[in-house]
């Protein structure tokens, strides 16, 4: 739908991008002190959907396994699906892109700020001899975090978090006997908060600093104005680099609190404690293979109010710990303040530093040679370099990389590893086998395509932890061994294979049937034959199975090349019986350009094939460079089917077209010229072969998606008319309010103000009279989806006539929660759905609303 009058839309988009800042510029710096959600049965409380979709969201979830780096044991953790509302509702402060809980100095949410810290609920060890399993006695009221195995494999760590503390606890392998190490009071502020020494018998720490005091109170008037000041050079920031941002001088003196560290190593075996070094805000910690030097990222002002944390200035050393009460300090880099990166871009000067994996105390990072942005043509865009212990001498050069560097793979032989680049301008990357030690030896391409190419990806060379703990990719003579997804027209069917060095020639061991889908966990040893795998069916919940190849058999290509055979070695239960009466089915079709296309079909329960159902569709877009890559089928139909979300609307009659392909193709330089075009024409295949395939209703059919998918739901209940009703979850509907970009596009409002008016619905309220309910988190911590863009959304389509509902939640972020919150979720959609979809009235016979 073209744009009239575009600047000056353009003008009413500033004018209002001000208003909109303004607002948020007045809301409270630090979210300290909030209220807890008023309780369920009160006039404002939260509401319950039917009891029949209220087992299946209380029911717990299958675990997940972790496998010893000794392949003896695997523990499978059970996670919380749903916390409460008070777990979600515990009061924060949001410091440069980090939530910390004051209450015990924990990390209130996940990477990225979309989620908050989940528990674990059940921790199982299973002995892979013997299938033997014991369930391990966690803490009462424990909230554990994901344990990270011993390279020995006799010890496992985890975190808990306590009310007042975050506690250190070790658990034993063989007898699953866990306990706390007294007087470890952890800080997770940057996650890293835990990690085994090479020696495998001591534990590197972050921990809150003795005798802290009080935290910085806030002022009861203010110390002085927030200041910032540019300077003429451009500024500019990714969309997601400034969330939750320091505010003012009081934010500051929080972020220095919290952030304090003092390192220590912990004896695992007599809960000795050993302080290391002075207490500074440390980012992050690697140990050397050697165990005697510690990478070291330390954070120091000043600090900005437009980026986060990891664009503040920081001090990398390497410290010698071979005498802990006298610390050799080696500094490598002193990195700026990096808050004007070119968007999709990195930072100048030394970043990207690891240790290798082969030599005792080695260090490899890059640095850009392009100013580290994209937009400029140069013959190479890195350069790599490595620095030898002591850490004297000048880095060497190694190489250079045409595109951007991604990351050494070390194989277990010093001669071999795998460098990998990637171009963010093509969607594309590329891997070499090199030998970083003989500069004369030219590297030999290993891997050369698209990032969005799924059916020839060749998978992961598989890797395997020394004893000092570092990892190295499994290599047996000139073979290494790869484990892939395996999407193909038929959907993803892992597998593993072997791949020869020196001819590149792969030879497929395993590839899981067309009736389960089956992953490789690991081998079980020396002996590559046998290995552990994930196996799940439609009907059959994830188990870990033992699997051992026979003889070579003649099979078709892209077929396993050898036999094999299986035995359970665990044997988890149906959570949710109820939940088998619901089929899925895989459905290809083409779009109106004749590109490929997919989405699985979900039949409600009793449903008889032929029969028209009320139907709802759920996408999220995808960008892709090429056509050729963009109607690849990814996922499977053979999972175990799980409830959640919208997909818990087909308990209440619907039929679900679920993740249908919405490629957006095009240039990533311009990649939302086209947007509305190909996102009409994605939904409009999408709905045509539902219908065709007898069981969507073309009378009665709604789009739901989330933050993206969001945004997809407003623009196609705005410009099309193939919907009664949609439901858009956490969006961004006015793209001006993110200037400098979103999702793949680069361009700036200034530079491509047609693009950011066209995809942003806001902008077209007036033409929304297809009903939309709107659902936000209120504490939504993405700076692309700000809870005022739903309030503001829902604003627009109210003063101009539309049928909205506008639900925030209270205390959620970016992904909800709270089995409260959830629970709303589920009611809304359910009350909206059945009112505007299930039990609409036929569409009027000229097709207009």
């Amino acid at each position: 739908m073209p744009v009239r009058n575009t600047w000056n839309c353009f003008l009413i988009g500033v004018l209002i991008v001000c208003a909109m800042w303004a607002h948020l510029a007045a809301q409270p710096a630090s979210s300290s002190s909030r209220q807890a959600a008023v309780p369920a049965g009160t006039a404002s409380g939260y509401n319950l959907p039917p009891k029949n979709i209220l087992d299946v969201m209380h029911a717990p979830i299958p675990p997940q396994p972790l496998v010893s780096p000794t392949y003896d044991s695997i523990l499978l953790i059970t996670w919380q699906r749903y916390p409460s509302i008070a777990r979600v509702a515990t009061p924060f402060l949001r410091l440069a892109g980090v939530r910390v809980e004051p209450r015990n100095h924990s990390k209130h949410d996940t990477p990225g700020g979309y989620g908050i810290t989940l528990c674990a609920t059940d921790f199982e060890l299973v002995h892979v001899a013997d299938s033997k399993q014991i369930r391990i006695a966690l803490p009462a009221a424990a909230c554990p975090g994901r344990p990270l195995w011993s390279a020995d494999g006799k010890r496992f760590a985890f975190v808990n978090l306590a009310t007042d503390s975050v506690e250190l606890w070790i658990g034993d392998a063989k007898t699953g006997e866990v306990h706390r190490i007294p007087g470890a009071r952890l800080n997770p502020m940057f996650d890293d908060a835990i990690q085994w020494m090479p020696d495998q018998k001591t534990l590197l720490v972050k921990l809150v600093p003795k005798e802290m005091g009080p935290p910085p109170p806030e002022p009861v008037l203010p110390i002085g104005p927030s200041i910032q000041e540019t300077d003429g050079e451009k500024g500019q920031s990714s969309t997601y680099e400034n969330r939750d941002t320091l505010n003012n001088k009081h934010d500051e003196d929080l972020f220095d609190y919290y952030a304090a560290t003092q390192l220590a190593l912990v004896n695992a075996a007599s809960s000795t404690i050993t302080p290391i070094g002075k207490t500074a805000n440390y980012e992050s910690l690697d140990p050397a293979p050697d165990g005697q030097h510690i990478l070291i990222n330390a954070i120091h002002k000043p600090y900005s109010y437009v980026v986060t944390y990891e664009r503040f200035p920081k001090e990398v050393e390497v410290w010698d710990v071979a005498h802990p009460d006298h610390i050799q300090t080696h500094t490598i880099a002193s990195l700026p303040l990096a808050d004007r990166v070119p968007i999709h871009g990195v930072p100048t000067g030394p970043r990207d530093f690891s240790w290798r994996a082969t030599d005792p105390a080695t260090l490899v990072y890059a640095e850009a040679l392009d100013g580290g942005d994209w937009n400029v043509n140069v013959p190479a865009r890195d350069k790599v370099m490595l620095l030898k212990a002591p850490f004297s001498s000048a880095a060497v050069e190694i190489t250079r990389t045409e595109q951007r560097y991604e990351d050494f793979s070390w194989s277990e032989q010093p001669s071999t590893a795998i460098l990998t680049e990637y171009d963010n301008n093509r969607h594309w990357t590329k891997s070499f086998i090199v030998d970083v030690d003989d500069p004369q030896q030219k590297p030999r391409l290993l891997w050369d395509l698209s990032t969005d190419e799924s059916y020839k990806n060749p998978g992961s060379p598989i890797s395997r932890q020394l004893a000092n703990g570092s990892w190295v990719i499994r290599q047996d003579g000139d073979s290494i061994y790869l484990s892939g997804i395996g999407s193909s027209p038929d959907g993803d069917r892992p597998f593993l294979d072997r791949l020869d060095l020196k001819s590149l020639k792969t030879e497929r061991l395993f590839r899981s049937d067309k009736t389960s889908l089956e992953r490789f966990l690991s081998f079980t040893g020396p002996d590559t034959h046998t290995f552990l795998t994930w196996h799940q069916a439609p009907t059959d919940p994830p188990n870990a199975f033992t699997r051992k190849l026979g003889k070579p058999v003649d099979a078709s290509e892209g077929e396993a090349t050898f036999a094999s055979t299986s035995v359970a070695l665990t044997h988890v239960p149906d959570p949710t019986p109820e939940v088998r009466a619901i089929k899925k089915r895989l459905v290809k079709y083409k779009r109106a350009d004749g590109l490929d296309l997919s989405f699985t079909l979900y039949t409600p329960p009793g449903y008889k094939e032929g029969t028209r159902v009320p139907t709802i569709l759920y996408a999220y877009p995808l960008d892709y460079a090429d056509a050729s890559t963009a109607g690849q089928v990814t996922g499977s139909q053979e999972t175990f089917t799980q409830l959640y979300e919208y997909r818990l609307l087909l308990l209440g009659g619907y039929a679900i077209i679920d993740d249908a392909a919405f490629p957006i193709i095009g240039d990533p330089k311009k990649a939302y010229d086209t947007y509305l075009d190909q996102l009409v024409a994605d939904a409009k295949a999408a709905v045509d072969e539902a219908v065709r395939q007898g069981v969507a209703d073309p009378d009665r059919i709604g789009v739901t998606g989330h933050s993206h998918g969001a945004l997809m739901t407003a623009n196609l209940v705005a410009h099309s008319d193939l919907f009664r009703a949609g439901v858009a979850t956490s969006g961004s509907f006015n793209k001006t309010l993110t200037p400098f970009g979103f999702q793949n596009e680069r361009r700036s409002v200034w530079e491509a103000p047609d693009v950011y008016l066209k995809v942003s619905p806001f902008f077209f309220a007036d033409k929304i009279k297809i009903p939309l309910l709107i659902m936000h988190g209120a504490e939504d911590a993405n700076p692309g989806t700000t809870p005022i863009q739903a309030s503001k959304l829902y604003e627009a389509i109210r003063g101009n006539g539309g049928t909205a509902r506008l639900v925030m939640l209270p205390h959620e972020p970016h992904w909800y929660t709270a089995m409260e919150s959830n629970e709303q979720l589920v009611y809304e959609m359910l009350r909206w759905f059945d009112k505007y979809v299930k039990d609409a009235p036929p569409r009027p016979v000229n097709g207009t609303q």
